[in-house]
């Protein structure tokens, strides 16, 4: 699978070169024996410049009542397409990896969320896309949030686009 062999990093910027899948089991494992209930959402966000997108999926892990860290992936594509379009490449892009790692969660007892950057009210641009986001996400079995509670994608995987 292709996301098993791209690079992800933190939040201070070291990198990973490991596939996800051992980066969250590894993670699992060490917060847990440390004591940590966790929950794990997954998000992503895109800019637009010129004729590029810059892509960012944060895999968020929460230590209840205790923080929080992050994995990374960014990826950058040449293309010129609507704004519906990049909302849906953004919440697939978080399907991919939700679906990627869901299995290590389940193994774990760890909970999932995914995230979409798309806003609620239909005064913003990104809700066009809000109930196919919504659909595909609730149609894989997944915890839906969209704006203003999807932190992964508007804060997490924002920052790093």
């Amino acid at each position: 699978m292709e996301t098993q062999q791209e690079t992800w990093q933190n939040m201070t910027g070291k990198f990973f070169h490991k596939p996800i899948i051992q980066l969250v089991e590894e993670a699992i494992i060490r917060e847990q024996a440390n004591g940590y209930r966790l929950k794990v959402c997954v998000g992503s966000d895109s800019h637009v410049y010129g004729d590029d997108i810059s892509y960012a999926t944060a895999v968020v892990f929460i230590r209840e009542g205790k923080g929080a860290f992050t994995f990374i992936r960014k990826q950058r594509e040449v293309q010129t397409i609507s704004i519906k379009e990049r909302m849906l490449n953004e919440v697939n892009k978080s399907v991919e990896i939700a679906y990627a790692i869901c299995s290590i969660l389940d193994t774990y007892g760890v909970e999932m969320e995914v995230h979409a950057d798309i806003n609620t009210d239909p005064e913003f641009k990104s809700n066009v896309a809000l109930k196919d986001a919504m659909g595909y996400i609730l149609g894989m079995g997944y915890v839906f949030k969209a704006k203003p509670h999807a932190f992964a994608s508007s804060n997490c995987a924002d920052m790093m686009v």
